[in-house]
């Protein structure tokens, strides 16, 4: 009995260890680039395992606005509509852009209980649009409590282009941060020969520079990983400063 006991717990062990992939916000628009042809972005927010196309709840948001030319602030949290991703809560929205510009969208999530971690999540995420070619100073800071600021334009690359940013904790460079990058298996395509292939990891500079070269044309996501100065209910926050790039 104690060896069949000890079985199921390494066995359960191996099978929690198989799951234990990478979180992720997820705010993927179906362009990034708007055009007199099509002037209206849709949006759709998750929470997920993006290439293993595991969905997590995903509760409305504690804020989701856009940031127009890095300056006017429009609040968008009221036009979030309810939609699934993977099976689970999700949210949608639609944005027309009335003038050229650079449009960088934002949602801060309200902090996921992970018990599996023992922890809360907090991913501040955000990707940019360019609309009518006019996407300028795309590398200035949004002010936020983590973010990845571009130092590759965030939009109009080839797959193959290499992505590089910097970590921001409270307006400042932080150095060493470990950076997950995941990329959007949506149609389940791709395939990792091991688990560790599924997310792949680098480590920011002491400037909290990072780089990546993204292989594949599709959505990838780069998440800075550090550790809130207070806990969150209790528990260890990890906040994640989470930026989305397409490679075409």
């Amino acid at each position: 009995m104690k060896k069949l006991i000890f079985a199921l717990a390494v066995m359960s062990v191996v099978l929690f260890a198989g799951q234990a992939f990478a979180h992720f916000g997820m705010l993927i628009p179906d362009t990034d680039e708007l055009t007199q042809a099509k002037r209206t972005v849709n949006l759709v927010l998750s929470f997920s395992h993006p290439f293993e196309g595991q969905g997590m709840e995903l509760e409305k948001p504690a804020a989701f606005f856009v940031a127009v030319d890095n300056d006017q602030r429009i609040d968008l949290l009221a036009t979030l509509k309810p939609a699934e991703v993977m099976g689970h809560s999700a949210w949608k929205t639609s944005f027309t852009a009335k003038a050229p510009g650079l449009y960088t969208f934002v949602f801060d999530p309200v902090p996921y209980k992970e018990d599996a971690e023992n922890n809360y999540i907090r991913h501040i995420t955000k990707v940019v649009v360019d609309a009518y070619g006019e996407g300028e100073n795309w590398n200035t800071p949004l002010g936020l409590d983590t973010e990845i600021v571009p130092l590759t334009r965030p939009f109009g690359n080839y797959a193959g282009n290499v992505f590089q940013g910097v970590v921001l904790v409270g307006g400042k460079p932080a150095p060493y941060t470990r950076v997950e990058v995941e990329f959007y298996n949506k149609d389940g395509k791709r395939e990792a020969p091991n688990e560790r292939m599924v997310t792949q990891e680098v480590l920011a500079d002491g400037q909290g520079v990072f780089t990546f070269a993204c292989p594949w044309k599709g959505w990838w996501g780069f998440a800075g990983l550090n550790t809130a100065e207070k806990p969150y209910e209790g528990r260890e926050l990890e906040m994640g400063a989470v930026i989305w790039v397409e490679m075409k």
